[in-house]
């Protein structure tokens, strides 16, 4: 029992620490994910959404805090009962996410490994029974180091979560998960492989025929019935879908990404939401932003506010370059920084800059 209970222990303890740190890694990624839940449609809690970020920082360190805790011994009773009630509490989002199909991904593990919510269900389940296992052996849970030593190392690695979190939101991720990593080529994200997988549907007939119903199941042949029908669609199978899905650079109703995404020497710069974006950022990018064109360099925005909305933005930090539209979502999936900005070649991201860093951009002269 002692060596199930501290296997379990061990176990409990580096998935809690290694959640933790791929969500503090991106934060922000992690609200947006806690915004999801709060939405009217799921948990309708939506007086926590302006409080997104903070508590997703919380949640966060708390999570790699109580992982290094289970593995130090520090804090027993408070430490496994935290853990009981954060994981009973995450089984339950899960099995209503799941069960209601309300969040098609949890972000336990930010964008680093992708979990269908029956399959985060299930690891809350383990979690779930491990603890239990922790829980009742808990007298088998010795201390692997003194008292003192166990503070040290307990207020140390709270301190370097914090520093940690402020590092990245002061800049961007250390490693970056997402399919708009830097060397990524959006256009062959974009693509379909020859040999795709393609979705498998199948059509549920319904004929009425002198009063008698009947159901029919094809793959897409009409049967050869006779009588009022109607027919229902469902996929059984989905196909393939390329890691960028919904990129476009929209303007006047035109898509202009197929060009846009040919140029030698593209920065765009996306503020996906103009009216929750860091006002004071603008001027780092207008520095950048003119150097840029100066060196030969062409220069977009792109946003998923409405071209009034941008043209005003323009207008007002004097910008020389316009705004095209691509989805929020998208966006704020490509970089997490608001505004932000990337440099293109050909389709393929050179750099990816908070607004903080945009001095650093390095321009070659293209003139």
């Amino acid at each position: 029992m002692k060596q199930i209970v501290n296997l379990s222990r061990i176990l409990v303890g580096v998935l809690f620490i290694v959640s933790g740190l791929i969500k503090l890694n991106d934060p922000v990624g992690f609200s947006f994910k806690l915004k999801d839940y709060f939405a009217p449609e799921v948990l309708d809690l939506e007086i926590f959404i302006p409080f997104a970020l903070l508590i997703a920082i919380f949640v966060v360190i708390f999570e790699v805090m109580l992982g290094t805790m289970l593995l130090l011994g520090y804090a027993k009773k408070f430490t496994i009962w935290s853990s009981l009630l954060m994981i009973i509490f995450f089984t339950f989002l899960t099995f209503y996410s799941a069960f209601y199909n309300k969040v098609t991904d949890c972000g336990c593990f930010g964008d680093a490994i992708k979990l269908t919510p029956w399959e985060s269900f299930s690891k809350d389940i383990v979690l779930l029974v491990l603890l239990l296992i922790i829980y009742f052996g808990r007298n088998f849970i010795q201390p692997i180091f003194t008292k003192n030593l166990q503070k040290i190392i307990v207020y140390l690695i709270f301190i370097a979560c914090m520093v940690f979190g402020y590092y990245v939101l002061q800049h961007l991720p250390v490693v970056d998960f997402r399919p708009y990593k830097i060397g990524a080529n959006i256009s062959e994200g974009m693509s379909y492989p020859s040999n795709a997988a393609q979705p498998i549907f199948e059509y549920r007939w319904t004929f009425t025929h002198n009063g008698v119903e009947k159901v029919i199941i094809t793959n897409g042949d009409f049967p050869k019935e006779k009588g009022e029908y109607t027919v229902e669609t469902v996929m059984i199978q989905e196909g393939y879908e390329p890691p960028i899905h919904d990129f476009t650079m929209e303007r006047d109703g035109e898509d202009f990404s197929a060009d846009l995404l040919q140029e030698d020497n593209l920065i765009v710069v996306i503020a996906y939401s103009i009216s929750n974006s860091e006002a004071e950022g603008f001027a780092n990018i207008k520095k950048a932003t003119d150097k840029a064109i100066r060196n030969g360099y062409k220069v977009i925005g792109l946003s998923a506010s409405s071209q009034e909305v941008t043209e005003a933005l323009t207008k007002k930090y004097q910008l020389n370059f316009n705004f095209y539209f691509c989805d929020e979502t998208a966006l704020k999936t490509v970089v997490r920084s608001n505004p932000s900005l990337i440099e293109l070649q050909n389709g393929t991201i050179i750099e990816k800059l908070h607004w903080n860093d945009v001095s650093k951009l390095k321009l070659s002269n293209n003139n």
